[in-house]
């Protein structure tokens, strides 16, 4: 077998994509953070027998079709809805994903979000740094308590257990909804599983942590955000297009909900214009919820594990695609 081409969609650290180099032909965008031209991706990929992209990368029916030479497709990330995977399994192709790897980092994300966003840290962050900070008053900058109050997380995988496992320890009533009950999550923490309605009404943080499928898109729109408490905080870390952003904008402008904590958006990036930024009662992050360097590190070397069990192994060791 002649040597497997690599392409990847972004510059990665050599230090991580040396050992592989004996066994692959590795070829990469040249830059860090900005996206490779679809022109240049198609024709790289012409000539690629693996891809490693990015969640922001498109890889839809028309680019699989286009590229018969690509056998393998990594994804750096959970998430795979910038992947037709219809359309990879018809082509037979196989998807891989980094799951578990990012599971903790994200948890400390999402939770990290919920207490800036419940304690108002950036808004006094900035107090300082506009110099308005004239003295103390019993109501200054007053967020609200995030121990013992009650979490609802929407989505209870991998990182929602996280999640809930990091609320117990704020003595936090954790209540939860998904697909399908996880009883051994229940019987650890003591999370109680209840319809969506139910846990809009009587959580003080909503959390999204689902994947994004056609069931999910838009789940949170202007009906959800007029169930949940007026005090409420909503916090997403999942995808974007779970939200419907003009409800939630309207929901925090009227005071329909309290706050909300962003690492996701409808379409990224965003820009400082964007209404949603504008609002001092949100926080909003660039779409860092896995980014810390060891994690980053091992998603990209499990990619690469992905290639080597495909081309030399006994297959990718974490297909999305059913083979």
């Amino acid at each position: 077998m002649s040597t497997p081409t690599i392409y990847i969609t972004r510059k990665l650290p050599e230090s991580l994509l040396a050992p592989y180099r004996e066994r692959f032909q590795i070829r990469t965008w040249k830059h860090e953070e900005t996206p490779v031209p679809n022109d240049i991706l198609f024709k790289e990929a012409k000539e690629a027998d693996g891809l490693l992209c990015m969640l922001s990368d498109k890889i839809d029916a028309e680019f699989l079709k286009a590229n018969p030479r690509l056998k393998i497709v990594a994804n750096l990330a959970v998430g795979f809805d910038n992947i037709d995977i219809q359309a990879a399994e018809s082509l037979g192709k196989t998807v891989t994903n980094t799951p578990d790897i990012l599971t903790e980092t994200t948890a400390d994300l999402a939770f990290a979000l919920l207490m800036a966003t419940g304690r108002r840290l950036i808004e006094a962050h900035h107090v300082i740094r506009k110099n308005k900070w004239r003295d103390w008053s019993p109501f200054f900058l007053a967020g609200t308590d995030i121990y013992k109050k009650t979490i609802g997380i929407v989505g209870m995988g991998r990182i929602g257990g996280a999640v809930a496992r990091r609320a117990k320890g704020f003595d936090m009533p954790i209540l939860y909804h998904n697909r399908s009950r996880n009883e051994k999550l229940e019987a650890e923490l003591g999370a109680k599983y209840v319809d969506f309605d139910t846990l809009l009404k009587k959580s003080d943080y909503v959390v999204s942590l689902v994947p994004l499928t056609e069931d999910t898109t838009e789940l949170f729109d202007a009906e959800a955000f007029q169930k949940m408490k007026q005090e409420a905080i909503f916090i997403n870390v999942s995808r974007g297009a779970v939200v419907n952003e003009q409800d939630l904008i309207e929901a925090l402008t009227t005071g329909e909900i309290r706050a909300a904590g962003l690492d996701v958006f409808e379409s990224e990036p965003i820009t400082a214009d964007h209404p949603l930024f504008t609002l001092e009662n949100v926080v909003c992050l660039p779409h860092i919820g896995s980014a810390s360097y060891e994690t980053r590190s091992q998603m990209i070397q499990l990619c690469m594990d992905n290639f080597e069990g495909y081309f030399y192994g006994d297959g990718a060791l974490t297909p999305v695609t059913k083979k």
